[in-house]
């Protein structure tokens, strides 16, 4: 599979009205075919199937650069696979990706596909904590989108718990944002993380909760 043959399918599967409500939705500059991600995804999945670790990273690193909205999508999802032999390649082109964000759909495929790798080498949160100054908003976004892991374990080990407290640390930092999607992030962070770990979530609410956009602090506390 190379990268022309990975757009014929995408561009087969498009729809021209489909592609014009993508375009308006999500507004960033770019081509949209108009193909679902339940396709995209079907259809990177048969890709990774064929090719090695190696060919994907190529495929995905091509389908990225054509900046095509579905084709990035197909990217992060060519590379969102639990267990990868030999990752590093994989992170190192994921995290190249983060400084060019400028759309919630795509950011948070790649996030998806990011955390992936971070939980098979989690020293890798140290390089996620340079993105919480960056003056990009949607790199300060991702920080937290990439982490989402660590708010779904019901049984999480000491290290995990460390990396909880880390990066509520951020979210603290985050509070006084006033970026939307900034306090939508925080606020989807601790939502998620309430489920699992309401004592966290509650104390974080009862020390940083009023510093906090009002409709994320009840987002945040939905659960609670």
């Amino acid at each position: 599979m190379n990268l022309d043959e990975a757009l014929a399918r995408l561009e087969a599967a498009g729809d021209a009205e489909r592609a014009a409500g993508a375009a308006a939705y999500h507004k960033a500059p770019r081509r949209y075919l108009g193909v679902t991600v339940p396709v995209v995804t079907e259809l990177a999945q048969g890709w990774r199937a064929e090719l090695d670790v190696e060919g994907r990273v190529a495929l995905a690193a091509a389908l990225w650069e054509s900046d095509i909205h579905e084709a990035r999508i197909a990217a992060a999802k060519l590379l969102t696979q639990a267990r990868i032999t030999g990752d590093e390649g994989v992170w190192r082109l994921i995290a190249s990706w983060v400084p060019q964000f400028d759309a919630w759909a795509i950011a948070d495929h790649a996030c998806d596909a990011g955390g992936r790798r971070l939980l098979a080498d989690p020293a890798r949160i140290d390089e996620v904590e340079s993105w919480i100054a960056h003056p990009s908003f949607w790199v300060r976004r991702a920080a937290l989108v990439i982490t989402l892991p660590w708010t779904k374990q019901n049984f999480p080990k000491p290290q995990d718990l460390d990396i909880r407290d880390r990066v509520l640390g951020w979210c603290a930092t985050y509070a006084d944002d006033r970026e939307w999607f900034i306090q939508k992030a925080v606020a989807w962070w601790l939502r998620d993380l309430s489920k699992h770990d309401a004592p966290r979530t509650g104390r974080f609410l009862a020390a940083h909760g009023d510093r906090l956009k009002p409709f994320a602090r009840k987002e945040a506390g939905k659960y609670l």
